[in-house]
């Protein structure tokens, strides 16, 4: 009976103040590691750079630890979330190195899933070499506000991946100039759509699953001057729909749902990327890290060659409208508290070894996005996707979600709900009005002080 109450505890997102578990320390220092040969097992979602890290570290890190060797495990991206905390609630996992949204991090802190990173990092990790919110939002809980980083909170993962939203955009169907504001986007996506029958104006995220509607209605949300919460207050309604909240899900549903092809009411990544390189999208929307497909001849119709195919697309950052927000997307690493002490210090070792100079700039080569300033403005980045320098000028720009241990259930509200409006099944202030009420229950029922802002 004690074990079941744990596990259902840790499966709850560690809301009950009398029942959070302090999450362990790492060492200051690598302990001594084996000569043994070793397997550093990570969980991931199933994309194209969990395969790039993967074969960079096997390549790379095997260089400085010929016995080791680096196996990313993956999972559908729906799936991924529940991956990790079904294992984390059982106090056993089969990997060593969780690699965690970063609005994860708060549930696994409080059910002392992960170790605590902080002394192995002030005397490992060069934390002046990023751009403080990065660092932040990759490993540090409670959350600062958004582009802050509080020195005096603890660490307990480190940046792997960095990513924003990129606008994708038909070169020769557009214009070689990017709309500079949202409303001049939407009006280009419908004069192309009008120009070109059977290409739909714009392509976006709309899934009820992962974070993949909710990321969308929150993007929209920010360049029309909404907020998600008070996160000071612990305040979701009343000021997710508020009047800007109201205007960000009209233009959604109203003025860009239009725009999207028929059955398009569940899309996610692939989907968008399939819609862009079957030439079928005047104007798309996605993560920067999964777009290096779109420039592959044999995954396009629109070239047979990646000049071709540069001919007709060009990526630009989001268009501003009332503010210049985008979306913090990037993942960072963490040690899980259950991994066997000899793999617990490689993972460290793999960690202090990943975060230096030259092998972030060698992961950007290899189609990484770092986190380290000198990495993101290196040749070797800049100059490895034309979706690169996106990346840059955005770090600046970015806000992210609710870092609270709630976070898994906050999202699925959202997503639902916004779901729901873009298919019709929910009028678009009702469905905004809903979720925020949802998601104030939510944040009521924990009674929880901690957590983040943005």
């Amino acid at each position: 009976m004690l074990l079941v109450g744990a596990t259902m505890t840790a499966c709850s997102g560690g809301e009950d103040d009398a029942a959070q578990v302090s999450a362990p320390k790492a060492p200051a220092t690598i302990p001594e590691l084996t000569t043994d040969p070793v397997t550093l097992s990570f969980v991931w979602f199933e994309w194209p750079p969990a395969q790039a890290l993967e074969k960079f570290a096997n390549e790379e890190y095997k260089k400085v630890r010929p016995n080791a060797t680096i196996k990313v495990n993956t999972v559908p991206n729906a799936n991924w979330h529940d991956a990790m905390f079904t294992q984390f609630a059982a106090r056993k996992t089969d990997f060593d190195i969780a690699i965690l949204d970063s609005q994860h991090i708060g549930e696994a802190v409080t059910n002392g899933n992960i170790l605590d990173l902080t002394d192995f990092v002030k005397k490992n990790i060069d934390v002046n070499a990023y751009d403080p919110y990065l660092l932040a939002a990759y490993g540090q809980f409670p959350q600062a506000e958004t582009g802050k980083r509080d020195e005096n909170a603890s660490l307990y993962g480190l940046p792997l991946l960095g990513d924003t939203w990129t606008m994708i955009y038909r070169k020769d169907l557009i214009g070689d100039q990017p709309p500079q504001t949202w409303d001049e986007m939407i009006s280009a996506a419908q004069k192309c759509q009008t120009d070109h029958p059977g290409v739909s104006g714009l392509a976006f995220h709309q899934a009820n699953g992962s974070d993949a509607a909710a990321v969308t209605y929150n993007t929209v949300n920010g360049v029309y001057g909404g907020n998600l919460w008070d996160a000071k207050a612990k305040k979701i309604e009343g000021v997710l729909n508020d009047a800007a909240g109201q205007e960000a899900m009209d233009v959604l549903v109203n003025k860009m749902k239009p725009l999207t092809a028929k059955g398009s009411g569940n899309w996610f990544i692939d989907e968008v990327n399939a819609a862009v390189a079957q030439g079928k999208a005047c104007i798309a929307f996605n993560w920067i890290a999964a777009s290096g497909g779109l420039l592959d001849p044999k995954q396009s119709t629109l070239g047979k060659s990646k000049e071709e195919i540069l001919g007709k697309l060009g990526f630009a950052t989001l268009p501003k409208q009332k503010t210049d927000l985008v979306p913090l997307g990037g993942m960072g690493m963490h040690v899980s508290a259950y991994s066997p002490a000899a793999n617990q210090a490689e993972a460290l070792n793999f960690m202090k070894w990943f975060e230096q100079a030259d092998v972030q700039k060698k992961w950007a080569a290899a189609g990484g996005v770092p986190s380290r300033t000198d990495a993101i403005q290196s040749p070797e980045f800049l100059n490895a996707g034309p979706f690169n320098q996106v990346y840059a000028d955005s770090v600046p720009r970015m806000r992210d979600m609710w870092n609270v241990p709630q976070y898994a259930r906050l999202v699925d509200i959202e997503n639902t709900g916004v779901n729901a409006a873009l298919n019709g099944a929910k009028k678009p202030s009702d469905a905004l009005n809903d979720i925020a009420r949802e998601q104030q229950a939510v944040l009521d029922s924990s009674g929880k002080k901690g957590g983040g802002g943005l």
